[in-house]
């Protein structure tokens, strides 16, 4: 994944973005970068590596060096950016957010124009900010280039740039991702969150629909391509990613992640199944607002059972490898004994993905005397590694805790009923939820349907992205 925020004033923006892009940081945990530009000293430029340290931390010294009226700052999960490039259009900064499934074959078809080329970086990849910046210059002007780049990209690309008097924004073909304006008395900001402007004083001004492409000055904006129809906005946005403040198509997160865990609840009390239960609780953090909701409705109190001591590891997924991150995320928990032993405890997860740190979780409780453990899920099963973003990649996709048990219960033919996997009302849907109860040492296991999560976040199906549940594009 990844973040960006951008602004133009009147006035110096620097100290704006260095905040701004810093409130991005739950996004991505590799690279940040900052590009600022003022006539003085033209563009300047900084990307430094987060895997160990802050972005607040790297860019501190920024703050006091930097100057400019136009800024944009980034926060990557994949390639280093903003990149300077210096094109057909003029010289610009270039940010880009998304995923390019089919990158090689766009690489390949630019490299046999006449000159075309790119700089590789190490292990002879292109920067996919590169990539996007030589299909923008393939046509007349900035905007009709980003819209061509939406165009060829199969996945998901959405774009910031800083020319020396303007930003251009272009949300990605289906609105996958938020783009976001906001607005004070001297200028105008583009962020990922709405959150991270409103903390800096900026009002909500405008959200880009699906490949629009906006310019925007000190004095406002305007729309350079109008948005088309189709909406496909990620539905993780409001189960997992998205942070808690920050509202998409005018949809809060939290509050739809309280509204989930009630249906979650309320359909447990219709089922009458882990009605006894001492105690809710949520897992990881974001599974924290999902759980109230359930607890809200349920006729257990939320509480919790163990406590992440997170002053030197903030975040479990900051190790570059799966195995430093399941050992982080173990050490992080420290037991409240009082309030797991002998104790009846029922668990919620934004999501299971591949059920390590869960599996692990859970037998840390029952190692400090939880007499039960039951699960359950904000989102429905997770049966298809993402194609338009980052989340839920895999290497293969029987490394998805889902896919894998329909694997080892029927094998390739499973993957024919995955809609009657997914209910946990079918046969197959039960022999599931048994089977990773056994393998995982679950008191239960539940998922919330599909229904469910459209009703939580209150969109029309048809506007949500849903492919890592149900495989339609």
């Amino acid at each position: 994944m990844g973040g960006f925020f951008g602004a133009i004033s009147n006035r110096d923006v620097v100290i704006d973005v260095f905040f701004g892009t810093d409130y991005h940081s739950h996004l991505g945990t590799r690279r940040g970068g900052m590009a600022a530009w003022e006539p003085e000293n033209g563009f300047q430029r900084e990307i430094h590596n987060i895997e160990n340290a802050p972005f607040r931390t790297k860019f501190d010294r920024t703050v006091g060096e930097m100057k400019g009226n136009l800024c944009i700052g980034s926060i990557s999960d994949t390639d280093p950016q903003p990149l300077l490039v210096r094109s057909v259009h003029g010289t610009y900064a270039i940010c880009v957010v998304g995923h390019i499934r089919n990158e090689e074959e766009l690489i390949q078809q630019l490299l046999n124009t006449e000159d075309g080329h790119f700089e590789a970086m190490s292990g002879g990849r292109v920067n996919s900010n590169e990539l996007v910046a030589a299909l923008i210059s393939q046509q007349s002007t900035i905007a009709k280039g980003i819209r061509y780049a939406q165009d060829m990209v199969q996945g998901t690309v959405s774009v910031l740039i800083m020319t020396p008097d303007k930003l251009i924004a272009g949300r990605d073909w289906h609105g996958r991702l938020p783009i976001h304006i906001g607005q004070d008395e001297d200028g105008c900001c583009v962020s990922f969150e709405t959150f991270a402007y409103q903390k800096l004083g900026y009002h909500d001004a405008y959200e880009l629909g699906p490949a629009e492409v906006v310019e925007i000055t000190a004095k406002g904006w305007h729309t350079l391509i109008p948005p088309r129809d189709e909406l496909k906005v990620c539905a993780f946005l409001w189960t997992y990613y998205g942070y808690p403040n920050s509202s998409y198509e005018g949809i809060n997160v939290e509050t739809m992640r309280y509204r989930n865990g009630e249906i979650l609840a309320r359909t447990d009390k219709e089922n009458g199944v882990a009605q006894d239960i001492d105690m809710v609780s949520g897992v990881p953090d974001s599974g924290t607002p999902h759980a109230i909701g359930y607890a809200n409705v349920s006729d257990a109190p939320f509480g919790r059972p163990f406590i992440k001591y997170t002053p030197t590891w903030p975040r479990s997924f900051m190790p570059t490898t799966q195995r430093e991150r399941n050992m982080v995320a173990k050490m992080k928990q420290v037991p409240v004994p009082e309030l797991i032993q002998d104790k009846k405890l029922l668990l919620v997860d934004d999501s299971i993905v591949r059920g390590t740190q869960l599996r692990e979780t859970v037998e840390f409780l029952y190692e400090n005397g939880a007499k039960e453990v039951h699960i359950r899920s904000a989102c429905p099963p997770i049966m298809f590694g993402c194609r338009y973003l980052n989340f839920s990649s895999s290497k293969s996709e029987m490394e998805l805790l889902a896919r894998r048990t329909i694997y080892e219960l029927e094998g390739e033919e499973g993957m024919k009923y995955v809609e009657e996997y997914s209910d946990g009302r079918t046969e197959r849907g039960k022999k599931l939820r048994e089977h990773i109860c056994k393998a995982m040492h679950f008191t239960s296991l539940d998922f919330q349907t599909l229904d469910g999560l459209v009703e939580a976040i209150g969109l029309p199906e048809c506007q949500l992205c849903t492919y890592c549940w149900n495989g339609k594009i």
